[in-house]
C-alpha cells in the first residue's frame, strides 16, 4: 500500500473536499482523485461518498481512518525518533556491576547530561554479574556494560576506566588477623571464600594466586562480593575481595595485599559487531576523556 496514498486519504477525510485537500497537499486535484481510487480498488469497498458540496466517509472509510492514523502515529513517531538518534538524541542502555551503581556510574550520567543540556537524551539502568551483562551486550540489550574484563571474546572492545584495590579479609579471631598486611601465599593453608566462575572477580582472582604460586583450598563459592565478606565475617574462611565500605561495617579484619599486584580493574565494554547509536557514541567518548584513575 502506497504510504503517500494513506497521507493524502487521512487528509481528505479530514478536510471533506477534493480542491481544498489537494491545495493543502500540494497536488493537483486528480492526482489526489487517482489515489484514492487506487486504495479504494486496493480494499474492495468504497471509502468516500458525495454529499452535497463535500465528500464523506462511508462506513468503511471511518473503519479504515482509525487504522491509517495509527499507523501513520507510528511510523511519524519512529521516524522522529530515529531523526533526534541520528543528531545524537534518544536512549542510551547501560549495564554495570552494582558496586558501579553506587558513584560511578551515576556520576558520569550525571555530568554527561550536564554536559548535552538542551538534547533529549535518556538512560536506562541495569545491575548485574560480569556474565550476565557480557551475554546481555551480545543480545544487544545494552549499549555499553561496564564491569570486570571478559575472557578473550572476537568484536568485544574493552577499556579500562576505574580500579579499585583488593584486600584479604579475614575472620577478627584468624590467626592472620594480628597481621596489617599479607602475601597471598599466607592464605593458602586455610579454608578460602572464592567466587563462583559466573563472577568476573574470579578469574581476578584466580590470577593473583597464580602469580603467588599457588591455589588456595576453596570451601565456598559466590557470585557476589558482599555475600563473601558476610561468609567471612561468620568464619567460614577468609577471602580476597575488593575493598568496599561495607568491609568497615563487618567483623572482618581488612589486611592489605604486599604480594601480588592487587588492583581489580573496571572496563567499559562494547560490541563492535553491532550498531552504536550516536547517543551512545558520545557517552562513550566522553566516558573515555574523562580524568580517571588508572
Amino acid at each position: 500500500m502506497n504510504l503517500f496514498y494513506l497521507r493524502y486519504f487521512v487528509k481528505l477525510a479530514h478536510v471533506k473536499h477534493y480542491r481544498k485537500a489537494a491545495e493543502e497537499l500540494f497536488i493537483t486535484q486528480p492526482s489526489l482523485s487517482h489515489a484514492i481510487m487506487q486504495l479504494e480498488s486496493e480494499l474492495g469497498v468504497p471509502l468516500f461518498e458525495k454529499s452535497g458540496r463535500n465528500t464523506e466517509l462511508t462506513r468503511f472509510g471511518k473503519e479504515f481512518l482509525v487504522c491509517a492514523e495509527k499507523t501513520l502515529a507510528t511510523l511519524d513517531e519512529g521516524i522522529a525518533s530515529l531523526q533526534k538518534s541520528a543528531k545524537g538524541e534518544g536512549l542510551i542502555r547501560l549495564g554495570f556491576l552494582r558496586t558501579l551503581g553506587v558513584e560511578y556510574i551515576p556520576d558520569m550520567a550525571a555530568r554527561f547530561l550536564k554536559e548535552n543540556e538542551g538534547r533529549d537524551i535518556r538512560f536506562t539502568f541495569h545491575t548485574g554479574i560480569t556474565s550476565e551483562l557480557i551475554e546481555g551486550l551480545k543480545e544487544k540489550k545494552y549499549d555499553l556494560v561496564f564491569c570486570s574484563r571478559p575472557l578473550e571474546e572476537t568484536g568485544l572492545n574493552a577499556v579500562p576506566v576505574r580500579k579499585q584495590k583488593m584486600v584479604v579479609i579475614t575472620p577478627q579471631d584468624h590467626p592472620l588477623a594480628e597481621k596489617e598486611k599479607v602475601s597471598l601465599e599466607e592464605l593458602l593453608p586455610y579454608p578460602f571464600i572464592g567466587f563462583s566462575r559466573s563472577s568476573g572477580l574470579r578469574s581476578v582472582v584466580d590470577q593473583m594466586f597464580e602469580k603467588a604460586g599457588g591455589h588456595p583450598l576453596t570451601v565456598a563459592e559466590t557470585e557476589e562480593d558482599q555475600v563473601v565478606a558476610g561468609l567471612t565475617a561468620q568464619g567460614f574462611g577468609v577471602s580476597v575481595v575488593p575493598f568496599m565500605d561495607l568491609l568497615k561495617r563487618l567483623s572482618v579484619k581488612i589486611l592489605e595485599i604486599e604480594f601480588p599486584e592487587n588492583d581489580r580493574y573496571f572496563y567499559m565494554i562494547s560490541d563492535g559487531r553491532a550498531f552504536l547509536p550516536p547517543a551512545a557514541q558520545r557517552f562513550r567518548e566522553f566516558v573515555m576523556d574523562d580524568d580517571h584513575d588508572l
